[in-house]
């Protein structure tokens, strides 16, 4: 089995840690260690290192060689400019699967936390297994939801169709997408909807052929960039030929045109959390709603429920009377504001492209 690791992203709403010269999968984020780290380790000792993959941008090799040196270089797959999802994919998958296109793939991502390790090693084993079995499918595995969302996607699942070591498959009835407040509590409450994690185990054929059919402008312009892995003339025609492609999502281009039967869905508990914003980073190191979440030199009295992260060492960040804060300092940039205000940060920091806000001093 293999595993890649999406590590492309720019994370503008970890503003002002995350960076485009240096984005949230590469940031210590939690302890000493980046998401991206935490995301190679949770697979071992179940995968050698020679099989798992990092698929990311051309400007972030220098980087991903700093933090996993361990991973052979030709296991970095580089896009040249940065799309969406579904070229990446397209790409990464065709360069794996160019020895065995039916070997079962996992396909995972840089910028979550996931704290049953075991558990969700054991997960990925028992869908390679259903994926040997059946490699024209894709195994989904969703997260059973822990609050009503309105930032994730969701997965409509149907009846149990059959388990294996205790892990229960499901029928695969749909995909929704992050839903108001309402509709995410009645998914919530129906039992019948899982966080849609963008994880899923497939092989390399059957994703190309899902090209063919769904998106076969991407396909045709991907089948000459694999023509020429390997040869001298590589970057060349990636670089022409990745730049003509659509930028599109992988959900749109593919899994909402995917025939029901083609995919099945286990439902677990990992203890997964997306830290792709500061809040969401909160709710997922607090044991309680109400504690603090704190790093570097902080003081505080009368504080709770906030967010205080402090990178500079020479520097004591105090807060007093605060409830419901996210402070974030950095060398060159104090972010304060509320957590409910977190979504206006995003757009904020996209009137700082171009400029020297966006770049780490």
């Amino acid at each position: 089995m293999k595993a890649i690791i999406f590590a492309g992203g720019t994370g503008t709403r970890l503003w002002p840690l995350s960076r485009k010269k240096s984005p949230k999968q590469f940031e210590k984020l939690v302890g000493n260690k980046s998401t991206l780290q935490l995301a190679v380790e949770r697979l071992l000792p179940d995968f050698k290192l020679e099989d798992i993959y990092i698929s990311s941008n051309f400007n972030y090799k220098k980087i991903i060689n700093e933090q996993l040196p361990q991973i052979p270089q030709k296991n970095l797959i580089l896009e040249p400019e940065k799309k969406d999802v579904a070229p990446a994919i397209a790409m990464s998958l065709g360069i794996i699967g160019r020895n065995n296109p039916d070997e079962p793939v996992a396909i995972l991502w840089s910028d979550h936390l996931v704290k049953e390790d075991v558990l969700f090693r054991k997960i990925l084993k028992v869908a390679a297994e259903e994926i040997k079995k059946n490699p024209n499918k894709i195994v989904f595995i969703a997260h059973k939801p822990r609050f009503p969302s309105v930032n994730l996607g969701y997965i409509h699942f149907g009846e149990k169709i059959g388990s294996k070591q205790g892990i229960s498959f499901h029928q695969f009835k749909d995909l929704k997408y992050r839903p108001d407040e309402k509709t995410a509590k009645n998914f919530l409450n129906s039992g019948e909807y899982a966080w849609n994690l963008g994880y899923f185990v497939t092989t390399s054929r059957f994703i190309n052929h899902c090209f063919k059919k769904f998106a076969p402008e991407i396909h045709k312009s991907n089948e000459k960039i694999l023509a020429s892995y390997g040869k001298k003339n590589f970057i060349r025609v990636l670089k022409q030929d990745y730049g003509r492609v659509e930028s599109i999502s992988f959900d749109n281009a593919i899994l909402e045109k995917l025939d029901k039967k083609d995919a099945v869905v286990i439902v677990e508990d990992i203890g997964w959390s997306d830290v792709g914003s500061w809040e969401a980073l909160k709710e997922a190191l607090e044991s309680h709603s109400y504690e603090n979440v704190i790093r570097g030199k902080v003081y505080l009295e009368h504080v709770k429920d906030s967010l205080i992260y402090n990178y500079q060492d020479g520097k004591l960040v105090v807060g007093v009377d605060l409830d419901e804060n996210i402070i974030v300092n950095t060398n060159d940039a104090i972010l304060i504001a509320k957590k409910s205000s977190m979504p206006k940060v995003k757009k904020l920091v996209e009137n700082f492209s171009g400029t020297e806000h966006e770049k780490h001093i």
